[in-house]
């Protein structure tokens, strides 16, 4: 009976361990892709615990408390894997935008500016240059605004959000001609977006006088 219930308790812990082995390891970049940000940034945390060089749970974080809106801790740990791990394009970018949302506009420009020079086909680069348009339009530099927007819809033609903002760059800038085809544009992508048909009645009215 001991040697039966031995071979009975051996079996029980194989199938445990096999069972703990069949179970897919928790993948934070999943997470983050699947909109469920504080579980990425939960298990980007514990990876970071375990592993202090591991860059790939640094840059998943820094993109999981950006879209938490918790920009300062994103600059935090971005800064962290910067100094101590690598300095990835992809974490610049992470800091480009953690400053951007802070209102550090030169900061923000140059991290973007970086990251572009760095990883020229990345993954956030419609993104990156969205970005520099906001922020030229914060320092009221038009012609600046009108190509990072442009440039912005080469990446993703299909953002209408986008479009309006190139619109307003060159509404701002006295191209109506021009303003009217971006918002036009942003208006044949969503029929339904407000600023977009704010802004061509805007410029329409001002062409007209």
């Amino acid at each position: 009976m001991p040697a039966r219930r031995a071979v009975l308790v051996s079996l029980m812990l194989l199938c445990a361990v096999i069972g703990a082995l069949a179970q897919p390891k928790p993948d934070a970049l999943k997470l983050y892709r699947e909109g469920r940000y504080e579980e990425a940034r939960m298990l980007c945390m514990a990876e970071i615990e375990a592993n202090p060089n591991n860059i790939e749970s640094y840059v998943v974080l820094g993109w999981s408390l950006l879209s938490l809106g918790r920009y300062a801790d994103a600059e935090l740990y971005a800064i962290r894997a910067y100094e101590r791990v690598r300095r990835d394009p992809r974490i610049i970018e992470v800091m480009g935008e953690a400053a951007f949302f802070q209102g550090k506009n030169d900061q923000a420009l140059a991290h973007f500016q970086s990251y572009i020079n760095l990883l020229p086909d990345g993954s956030r680069m419609g993104l990156v240059y969205f970005f520099m348009g906001e922020i030229y339009l914060r320092k009221e530099r038009w012609s600046h605004a009108d190509i990072a927007f442009r440039t912005a819809v080469q990446y993703e033609g299909n953002n209408a959000r986008w479009w309006t903002r190139l619109g307003y760059a060159r509404e701002k800038n006295s191209e109506w001609a021009y303003a009217t085809e971006a918002y036009e544009q942003a208006l044949r992508l969503d029929p339904s977006l407000l600023d977009a048909k704010q802004g061509r009645d805007r410029v329409l009215a001002r062409a007209r006088n």
